[in-house]
């Protein structure tokens, strides 16, 4: 499944600021005038969606293995100790982009005031440089070393 498709904890609050729902503003992006702000928020927002995701996937394996119903003799202290290792990892994933996309979208200008990136025509120099008198080598220029015996 395409992370454009994935729900995330923050899709909300980037359909309020930049009003439309994600699928569209994944649409936006990709067009020559999107606003930088929406490319790095829609950057973040796929990487938080994907850390939500390796956070559900791991309590749900948590769960699965802590169910009422399970012999208690397939419980490994190992296979938990690994899970939380993993959780761990995924939590801090999940709150550090959810800390970058907070900031950028708090520091961001308004979606209507955001400046539009201004294409130039690029001028050509073209200049001929007078031919330089070559100056005269070394006297051992590009003579090979003797060897030492």
């Amino acid at each position: 499944m395409s992370v454009r498709l994935k729900s995330s904890t923050v899709d909300g609050r980037l359909q309020e600021i930049f009003g439309a729902p994600v699928v569209e503003l994944y649409a936006t992006a990709i067009g020559p005038d999107a606003p930088p702000a929406l490319t790095r928020a829609l950057e973040l927002r796929s990487f938080l969606a994907l850390a939500e995701e390796q956070v559900a996937r791991v309590r749900d394996r948590v769960h699965e293995a802590m169910a009422p119903d399970r012999d208690m003799g397939e419980l490994s202290a190992a296979d938990l100790r690994f899970d939380a290792q993993w959780l761990e990892a995924a939590l801090d994933a999940r709150d550090g982009y959810r800390a970058a996309l907070g900031e950028l979208l708090r520091t961001m200008p308004p979606p209507d005031r955001q400046p539009r990136p201004v294409r130039t025509a690029q001028p050509v120099v073209a200049a001929v440089l007078p031919p330089s008198p070559a100056a005269p080598a070394p006297a051992r220029a590009g003579a090979a070393r003797a060897r030492r015996p």
